[in-house]
């Protein structure tokens, strides 16, 4: 079976710091390659990967500002869907964009939706309903218009990430600093608990920075930057717990899984694919808002945080979710 996996080329694959989807296109497409495929992999020319590697993009335009991301995003996806006769199947990790060369080649696409950016681009994904075959990350994100193959949690490198049974003093913010993310009421979180917060994310939106972030930054409140993932695993596993706070339906959310796998519990806002990632009161919280949290921060130390590293181990593996696509490619070939 020779398998193309198509990454976005906004960062490099894997990222350095920040980019889940291509994150996840370097995580299945090594656990493929480990398991005995020919996989080739489409992404930015900087790439690591023990797959064969085809590039025409060099660096990605997240990576190196000032270059036009439609312009290096059409030559990108152009260059796989020219050889798409050499594949057997085609791997979209790209969002909606390569679905429209899929009624031209012949070769099947599967294409993971990691998100919707907005409602309008959903016409995209219903024009090809019939033909293309569509996998969720998560049973919460699955749009009523679309149809869908299966389910696949995303799968980290659980060899990346260290079980510390002992908590740590202090909470974690780890994310995007965005309202979406919640940043400014894990602060208040943080305050209302008597806790150190760190803050570790790269800054999306500059003015909600400055004005609900920066204002509070102290030595019990600190910002740290981008954390990339040697630092991650320190972080994630010194944590008393994290602080998840999210104000939109999230498709999956990364950081979660990962602090479980550290063994460290997540307080997180009950929204959006939470319920699946998170078991209430045995690996984390689910709450309503604040106040919730605040409570749930002092009934933190009741999780046994060998038993959360255990269930995110069993759930979120890079293994188990190359078995899980494995499966999903048989029932189209």
């Amino acid at each position: 079976m020779k398998i193309a996996v198509l990454s976005p080329v906004a960062w490099r694959t894997p990222p350095r710091h920040y980019g889940p989807w291509e994150q996840m296109a370097s995580n299945l497409t090594e656990g493929l390659v480990a398991s005995g495929l020919d996989v080739t992999l489409f992404a930015t020319g900087d790439s690591v990967t023990t797959a064969t590697l085809k590039s025409v993009v060099e660096i990605g335009y997240e990576d190196q500002r000032g270059q036009d991301a439609k312009v290096l995003e059409c030559l990108h996806i152009s260059n796989l869907m020219e050889q798409a006769n050499d594949f057997d199947l085609i791997h979209n990790h790209f969002d909606f964009l390569p679905l429209s060369y899929s009624g031209l080649i012949n070769t099947p696409v599967i294409t993971t939706i990691h998100g919707f950016s907005s409602e309008r681009i959903i016409p995209v994904y219903k024009k090809y309903n019939s033909l293309g075959h569509y996998v969720s990350i998560s049973d919460a994100n699955r749009h009523p218009e679309l149809n869908y193959l299966g389910t696949v949690y995303n799968g980290l490198d659980t060899g990346n990430f260290t079980l510390n049974p002992v908590a740590g003093e202090y909470l974690l913010f780890f994310g995007r600093i965005h309202p979406d993310k919640g940043t400014s009421e894990a602060i208040q979180i943080a305050l209302k608990s008597k806790r150190k917060l760190i803050i570790a994310g790269i800054i999306q939106d500059e003015n909600y920075y400055n004005e609900k972030v920066k204002p509070f930054l102290n030595e019990d409140i600190e910002f740290i930057g981008s954390a990339g993932p040697e630092k991650r695993n320190e972080l994630l596993g010194g944590a008393y717990a994290l602080l998840h706070p999210i104000s939109f339906d999230e498709p999956f959310g990364l950081s979660v899984a990962e602090a479980m796998l550290c063994g460290t519990p997540v307080i997180a806002f009950n929204r959006g694919s939470m319920p699946e990632l998170i078991q209430h009161e045995k690996t984390g919280f689910l709450v309503g808002n604040t106040e919730d949290a605040v409570n749930a921060v002092a009934g933190t130390d009741t999780i046994d945080r060998q038993y959360c590293a255990q269930w995110a181990r069993e759930k979120f593996s890079k293994e188990k979710m190359v078995e899980d696509y494995l499966a999903l490619y048989h029932q189209i070939l």
